[in-house]
């Protein structure tokens, strides 16, 4: 067994991830229905903020040590190409947008705005992660 090595490393807890994911996930379903914690002049946008920041929580749930750099990086291109993917229209592609869950995951119709949207909640992801870093006693890295 090597001894611990003097560079520290973040992981950040896949159970905190997955109950924060619920959390925005359920606050940006809220923002889609009656019940709105946003103004009504941001329209949809809230909730599209909100999607990019539970991508940007499933990508740190698979990769829990990933630098947060690469982390935004990757939720961005994940956000973005899904964003540009409804761009095509194909039969088949609009059956699967018919179900609840994968419209929720894919949307449909390209918005350029929601590109704005997308990069300011992965941004409030990423800003809440560098409090949590913070925040969290750091282990050292084996190795």
């Amino acid at each position: 067994m090597k001894p611990f090595s003097f560079v520290a490393e973040f992981q950040r807890s896949r159970l905190i991830l997955t109950l924060l994911a619920l959390l925005v996930i359920a606050l940006g379903l809220a923002s889609r229905r009656s019940f709105s914690p946003f103004p009504a002049m941001l329209g949809n946008y809230p909730g599209d903020a909100l999607w990019a920041w539970v991508v940007l929580l499933c990508v740190a749930w698979l990769r829990p040590a990933m630098a947060r750099r690469r982390l935004v990086a990757w939720s961005l291109a994940i956000a973005f190409a899904i964003e540009f993917l409804q761009l095509y229209q194909a039969p088949w592609m609009q059956a699967l947008r018919a179900n609840k869950l994968a419209y929720l995951v894919l949307g449909n119709g390209f918005d350029p705005l929601d590109l704005a949207a997308y990069v300011l909640g992965i941004a409030l992801g990423a800003a809440v992660d560098l409090v949590w870093q913070r925040l969290m006693p750091v282990r050292p890295r084996r190795g």
